[in-house]
């Protein structure tokens, strides 16, 4: 009893220390898995979720210390008990878990090594039948070492606990144990391999023979038809389930669109997670405003992925003027790729590089791309991002289809009866048009167009839409045919553009982007050269003849029909 009370104590305190060590890696997924637990479906214990993440500090180190001292004898009795109490409840829970299916990982060793319920459980049970051994065979357990010694270690095993727990939650896990560590492949991770075991589904065909109730089992599917048997039904299960890659429910959406292998296949990507912005550390949104406008500047691109909405999105960006959008991904899998929230990582072509804690943000590393901007004037952006929100605040209102869509969503804006009218919606947005256009044109006076390189891609049309909603085409069509020689602006802006100071001179536009509405009939404006129109359209960029595009404009009925401006005349 002596020698096996003596390897159980090492065997058990290595065991907890192992186990300990190891979710303390990762408290925060630690406390992830305990408010699953803490869900009302499982204990409903849900007051306990805010304070997730200390109760998970405080079992994880608790479980590493009384591993330590149940090695080296340290208040034995203390110990004993505290190891019986710890397992006793641990494999209540994880039979709960099993027998319910209610947490199908009990998270005992992190991410380190997945176990099924069951296997939880008989390991707890394994572990609670040695724990009984120690504490009926206590007399059997002598302390190593002087009392003095033995208080020292205790103490230096706590602080080293302590500290390891801070240094984990203020930077990241020391050991990356899941799918999106540093060096895995998204892509790679979401697919199914070749050799990928298929699964096995068992079907229970249950039939009434001579008056009796029985169940004939096969794998292949076919309906054994027993002789004399009336069948009842069928049920299946899988008796091996199918594969499940180890990324998946992983995505990047906006706006109903579905972004995900376009931007896994970037080279030069910025990913900013911030999963849930209820409870985000709004403090780290400095060094990420620094890391994200110097990647801008160097030729990354930027976008963040949040699990909360685009309009909370967008209200956290206004509030620390980040210069990217955030697009959509599951909150689960957001927690999982990174401990942080915020964080930031950088891939290439879907390779995780590097990630960081929004604390170690500055220490990213990257290096200046082809294409960088180094001229990037974040303010300048931010003004011209405000300006083109103002720019359609009441044109999305004149464009619905009908009166009734119209008012209901004014009404949902907030817009009194009197002010959604087409009259008194005009009035508003030319007020707005003539203040941005006062705004613009200063602006094209003092830095020439704010075109790609001052504020970047998405910002670089602000402008343009200003310009092309005013009369003062004229003054600064020299600015804009600059700006897309120069490639500061799309050539297709610029066509568009020119063929409007035309179509406002009276004279043949060039790529037939202009179209008029009058007297109930539809055309595009006079073209000059027209058999070549759609050669022009192709070499400045755009992808649809003037055919389509015409049937874009007025509706899949419309012919597009070449006209003079003698017929306009007429």
């Amino acid at each position: 009893m002596k020698y096996i009370v003596g390897f159980l104590r090492i065997f058990v305190g290595i065991f907890f220390i192992i186990s300990g060590l190891i979710k303390l890696n990762d408290p925060v997924g630690f406390s992830f898995k305990l408010q699953d637990y803490f869900a009302p479906e499982v204990l409903n214990l849900e007051f306990l979720v805010p304070y997730s993440l200390a109760i998970a500090l405080f079992v994880v180190v608790f479980e590493v210390m009384v591993g330590v001292m149940i090695i080296i004898g340290y208040a034995k009795r203390f110990t004993l008990f505290s190891l019986l109490a710890m397992i006793i409840f641990f494999t209540f829970l994880t039979f709960y878990s099993a027998y319910f299916n209610k947490v199908t990982d009990c998270g005992c060793f992190g991410d380190a090594m997945k176990l099924t319920p069951w296997e939880s459980f008989w390991k707890d049970v394994v572990l609670l039948a040695m724990i009984l051994v120690l504490y009926f065979g206590r007399k059997h357990i002598e302390p190593f070492f002087s009392k003095l010694t033995r208080s020292i270690i205790v103490t230096i095993s706590l602080v080293l606990c302590l500290w390891l727990g801070y240094h984990v939650l203020m930077h990241l896990p020391v050991k990356d144990y899941r799918p999106y560590k540093i060096g895995a492949n998204i892509e790679e991770g979401m697919t199914v391999p070749e050799d990928a075991p298929p699964p096995i589904i068992e079907y229970l065909w249950e039939y009434e023979i001579n008056g009796e109730k029985e169940v004939i089992a096969n794998t292949t599917g076919r309906d054994p038809k027993p002789e004399g048997g009336t069948r009842i039904g069928v049920e299946t299960r899988f008796i091996r389930e199918p594969y499940e890659p180890p990324i998946h429910d992983f995505s990047m959406e906006r706006d109903d669109e579905d972004y995900t292998y376009e931007f896994l296949g970037e080279e030069n990507l910025l990913v900013v997670i911030a999963y849930n912005l209820d409870n985000t550390e709004h403090q780290g949104f400095g060094n990420i405003r620094t890391v994200t406008n110097d990647a801008l500047k160097k030729g990354y691109k930027v976008i963040g992925l949040s699990a909360s909405s685009t309009a909370e999105t967008e209200e956290l960006a206004k509030l620390h003027k980040l210069n990217f959008k955030f697009y959509f991904c599951d909150m689960t899998t957001l927690k999982t790729i990174v401990r942080s929230n915020p964080g930031v990582l950088e891939l290439q072509s879907g390779t995780i590089m590097q990630k960081l804690h929004w604390n170690d943000a500055l220490d990213i590393e990257l290096s200046e791309q082809e294409g960088a901007m180094p001229n990037l004037d974040f303010e300048l952006k931010h003004t011209l991002d405000s300006v083109a929100v103002l720019d359609q605040k009441y044109r999305n209102l004149m464009s619905t289809d009908s009166e009734e869509e119209r008012a209901k969503m004014a009404e949902a804006a907030g817009f009194q009866e009197d002010d959604y009218s087409i009259d008194a919606l005009w009035a508003k947005q030319t007020a707005i048009d003539e203040s941005n256009m006062e705004l613009v044109a200063k602006i094209f006076d003092e830095k020439g167009y704010p075109g790609k390189s001052m504020v970047g891609e998405e910002t670089q049309s602000a402008a343009w839409y200003v310009l092309q909603h005013s009369n003062r085409i004229p003054d600064y069509i020299s600015i804009i045919k600059k700006a897309g020689e120069d490639g500061e602006l799309s050539m297709r802006l610029v066509a568009m553009m020119e063929d409007r100071y035309l179509m406002g001179k009276g004279e043949p536009q060039i790529y037939g982007t202009q179209g008029q509405s009058m007297n109930g009939k539809s055309y595009i404006w006079p073209i000059e050269d027209p058999e070549n129109v759609n050669t022009r359209r192709t070499e400045v960029g755009f992808t649809e003849t003037v055919e389509e595009y015409a049937k874009r404009l007025f509706g899949a009925d419309f012919e597009y029909e070449v006209l003079t401006l003698d017929d306009i005349k007429n």
